[in-house]
C-alpha cells in the first residue's frame, strides 16, 4: 500500500510538472504573500489546491510552506491536461482512499484527509492538550479592534500538529476538542466555548476542576497504553505586556529525565530553524524545569509545556494570527518529536 501511495504522489506530481512546462499559470510573490493569500490572488480556491501547490513548488518554499519575496510560483489549475489525475480522483475512489489514508472530521471538512508521508512514528502515542478552552478563553486581547483568545490559536496549533504526527504513523489523542472548528485558515479565530474535553466531557468552570478533569484523562489514557512510547504536549499562548516580544519556549518536569530530553529535542529544532531561516536574529527561546505547573506536576507522561507567543505583542500576534505561521509552529515540533522518538 505505501509503494502505492508514493508511486501515486509521484505520478500526480509528474502530471502536473508536465502540464507547467505547457502552460501552467504563474504568480510572482508579493510582499506579505502566504500561500493561501498568493492562491487567493491567483483565482484558485485555496483549500482545494494547497496540496497541489506544494507539491509543484517544493524547492521553492522555505520549511515546506513559507514563500520568498520575489519568487515565481506555480499556480495548479484543472484543465484537459490533467484529465488523467482528475479522473483518478473522481471515479476510482478506493484509490484515493488509500493515498489520502484515514479521514478525520475533527479536523474540519478542507482539511479532514492526512496524507501518510512515513512510518517514523509508527509505535509512539500522542496525548496533545491546547489551553484553557469551554468556559475559559485564556489570555485575550484585541487586534484591528476584533476580539482574540489564546484558546482559538492553541487549538488551530495542535490540530496542525495532529495531523503532522498522524502522517508519520503516531497514535494521537487531542485532549481537548472542539467538533465543530476544525483547522481554520482565517486570521481572526472566531471564538466560542463549545470545547470538550475527550471523550466528550463538559469542560467544568473551575479552574483546578478543569485542570484536574485533563490531568485524569491523560493518566487513564496512560495506564491504557502502558508499556509503549508515550509523550505529553501541552500548548498555550503567553500573555505579557505589550512591548516584550518573546520566542517559543519549552517547560518540563525537573525530575523527568526523558520529559527534558523531549523539550530539549523541540528546543534544538527552533534553534535550527532560526539559524537558517533567521540568521541575523538570535533565538531566545529556552526550555526549563517547572514542576509548579499543574498540568507539568501532575501527569505521568513525559512531557513539554509549550508557550508559542505573547499574545498582546504585535511580532507575537503576527507568529499566531497568520496561517502558515501556525502550520510552520506545528511543523517544527512535530520534527522535534520525530528527533525525540529516533533517539
Amino acid at each position: 500500500m505505501w509503494y502505492r501511495v508514493i508511486n501515486f504522489l509521484f505520478v500526480f506530481s509528474f502530471c502536473f510538472t508536465g502540464f507547467a512546462q505547457d502552460g501552467l499559470r504563474t504568480l510572482i510573490a508579493e510582499q506579505g504573500d502566504g500561500v493561501y493569500s498568493l492562491l487567493r490572488r491567483s483565482g484558485v480556491n485555496p483549500y482545494e489546491n494547497f496540496d497541489a501547490f506544494i507539491a509543484l513548488n517544493v524547492d521553492n518554499l522555505r520549511d515546506s510552506v513559507h514563500l520568498y519575496e520575489g519568487k515565481t510560483y506555480l499556480i495548479p489549475t484543472i484543465t484537459l491536461d490533467t484529465v488523467a489525475v482528475v479522473d483518478s480522483i473522481q471515479k476510482q475512489t478506493t484509490e484515493i482512499k488509500e493515498i489520502i489514508g484515514k479521514d478525520y472530521p475533527i479536523f474540519g471538512e478542507k482539511h479532514s484527509g492526512v496524507i501518510p508521508k512515513s512510518e517514523r512514528l509508527r509505535g509512539a502515542v500522542y496525548y496533545l492538550v491546547s489551553g484553557h478552552g469551554g468556559p475559559d478563553p485564556g489570555a485575550m486581547t484585541t487586534h484591528r479592534g476584533e476580539p482574540i483568545s489564546e484558546d482559538e490559536y492553541a487549538y488551530d496549533v495542535t490540530l496542525r500538529l495532529a495531523k503532522e504526527l498522524l502522517s508519520h504513523g503516531a497514535t494521537v489523542f487531542i485532549i481537548v476538542q472542539d467538533k465543530n472548528d476544525g483547522i481554520r485558515d482565517e486570521r481572526i479565530l472566531e471564538m466560542d466555548r463549545d470545547e470538550v474535553v475527550y471523550p466528550n466531557k463538559t469542560i467544568p468552570l473551575n479552574q483546578l476542576a478543569r485542570l484536574r478533569q485533563r490531568v485524569e484523562t491523560v493518566n487513564k489514557l496512560y495506564t491504557e497504553n502502558k508499556g509503549k512510547y508515550q509523550r505529553l504536549i501541552v500548548t498555550h499562548v503567553d500573555s505579557r505586556s505589550k512591548g516584550q516580544n518573546i520566542d517559543v519556549f519549552f517547560y518540563h518536569h525537573e525530575k523527568s529525565k526523558s520529559g527534558r530530553k523531549l523539550a530539549e529535542s523541540i528546543h534544538k529544532t527552533f534553534q535550527k530553524k532560526y539559524k537558517k531561516y533567521q540568521p541575523n536574529r538570535i533565538y531566545n527561546g529556552t526550555f526549563e524545569d517547572r514542576s509548579n505547573l499543574y498540568m507539568v506536576k501532575k501527569t505521568w507522561p513525559a512531557m513539554a509545556f509549550i508557550e508559542i507567543g505573547n499574545i498582546r505583542n504585535i511580532k507575537d500576534q503576527k507568529r499566531i494570527l497568520e496561517a502558515d505561521n501556525r502550520q510552520a509552529l506545528a511543523k517544527w515540533i512535530s520534527e522535534g518529536l520525530l528527533l525525540d522518538f529516533e533517539e
